[in-house]
């Protein structure tokens, strides 16, 4: 994923949906990242991404909601938004649930302009065309995995 988005992380905003254990968000960090929010549900998977976050001395660049993705997109007054990548990596058997997910209205101001949404899913998912307020770009396939990539070219509202 990181070759795909090559110079466009440093001095980025990331927003991980499904963070798991924080890789996503330490290595975006490592490549110069401003700031990365976690959203991760699985109490599990909230202690390793703490632990790892420690670890990494990295704690002031992440914010971490313990949340589902559904409380946290339903809570705009919590984004650290707008975000200049966001990745979501749900589980493959609900990556389609995404859809329903980003055509609410207020996620648009999730995105800053020129932003980019990739979706990390079972390489047999076909995802839309349009996600919300982002349109399809290209798809990469990894063996049993896929990214989808979205690109969001509105004007970002701060």
């Amino acid at each position: 994923m990181f070759s795909i988005l090559g110079n466009r992380i440093p001095n980025s905003r990331v927003l991980d949906l499904y963070a798991g254990t924080g890789a996503i968000g330490v290595e975006a960090i490592s490549r110069g990242a401003t700031h990365v929010t976690c959203v991760e549900s699985s109490a599990e998977a909230l202690k390793l991404l703490r632990q790892n976050i420690l670890d990494c001395g990295i704690a002031h660049h992440i914010t971490v909601y313990a949340h589902t993705v559904k409380q946290f997109l339903n809570r705009p007054e919590q984004w650290e938004g707008p975000y200049d990548i966001v990745f979501a990596d749900p589980p493959y058997t609900i990556a389609q649930e995404l859809e329903s997910l980003l055509t609410q209205p207020v996620t648009e101001r999730l995105f800053a302009a020129d932003s980019w949404l990739i979706v990390e899913h079972a390489e047999k998912t076909t995802l839309p065309v349009c996600l919300g307020s982002t349109a399809y770009v290209r798809r990469y396939r990894y063996g049993d995995t896929a990214l989808s990539l979205y690109s969001y070219s509105g004007a970002a509202s701060r």
